[in-house]
């Protein structure tokens, strides 16, 4: 699966994901045996992420120069 996702659908917690805007996906091969898909959400506090349905995300490829500039705006 890509690198990034898009949210689909904010499964009624707009405090945490917005809909129609990217999120990096980070590695779990644990939480995709139960089809759920870690990333980084708007609380942000957690560095390791939250856990979500990946039925609210659709994957997503990203020109080069995008993936550099969410990966510097996620630092």
């Amino acid at each position: 699966m890509s690198d990034y996702v898009i949210c689909i659908d904010n499964g009624g917690t707009p405090a945490s994901l917005i809909l129609g805007k990217v999120y990096r996906r980070l590695p779990d091969a644990e939480a995709e045996t139960h089809d759920m898909l870690r990333v980084v959400d708007e609380d942000a506090s957690e560095p390791d992420g939250y856990l979500y349905p990946v039925s609210i995300f659709a994957p997503i490829e990203l020109p080069e120069s995008a993936r550099r500039a969410l990966a510097v705006a996620s630092n």
